[in-house]
């Protein structure tokens, strides 16, 4: 019976190893998965501030003398090859008062790519009081072959937002839109004159 054991051990490996692997795959899917989810999301539920409606210049927002500090955080998917950063890491903003930061980025290919941002606001109890009123997260990004951009946010952080809440941090997550891009590629097609010969 003890030369059985070996073989036994080596089918439990493969076990875990084809668990691994399909785990890893699942994993991948998901991270495809979470963009058009995300936007579902944030249209049905307001999330995401897609269905914030404020006055232009947030004129009746009473500005506070409480201040909190933001930090400001960027990365982009892997299917993605821009390079993507914030131009500050922090902030100190009063409560109610407009503010406005930014974020760099860069496509250092030879290709035209849309990128499409996601953000998250830590803790999440603050993105009840976290709102933006301007943002490239609320559209699709055309970066061209070796274009940078700077990309303005102009918020501000309700007044009445927790005494707990000491410090906020706001990420961005860039993915690569491929289905915006084939759009774009087949209305330039279309457009196209044809030669004549």
């Amino acid at each position: 019976m003890g030369k059985d054991k070996p073989h036994s051990s080596g089918q439990a490996v493969g076990r875990v190893v084809v668990r691994l692997v399909v785990l890893a795959v699942a994993m991948f899917g998901f991270g495809y998965a979470m963009v058009p989810l995300y936007g579902v999301l944030c249209d049905l539920t307001g999330l995401g501030g897609r269905s914030v409606q404020i006055s232009e210049n947030a004129d009746g927002i009473p500005v506070s003398n409480r201040e909190v500090q933001i930090r400001f955080l960027a990365t982009t998917h892997s299917d993605l090859p821009w390079m993507f950063q914030p131009l500050e890491k922090t902030s100190t903003v009063k409560l109610g008062e407009l503010s406005e930061t930014s974020y760099l980025a860069m496509n250092p290919t030879e290709q035209s790519i849309i990128g499409q941002a996601t953000y998250n606001v830590v803790p999440s109890e603050a993105s009840l009081y976290f709102v933006k009123t301007e943002c490239f997260c609320f559209t699709e990004q055309l970066l061209t072959s070796n274009e940078s951009r700077e990309m303005p946010v102009y918020f501000f952080i309700q007044p009445d937002l927790p005494e707990s809440i000491k410090e906020i941090t706001l990420s961005y997550t860039f993915y690569r839109n491929e289905k915006a891009e084939r759009s774009a590629l087949a209305l330039a097609t279309a457009d196209a004159p044809l030669n004549e010969n």
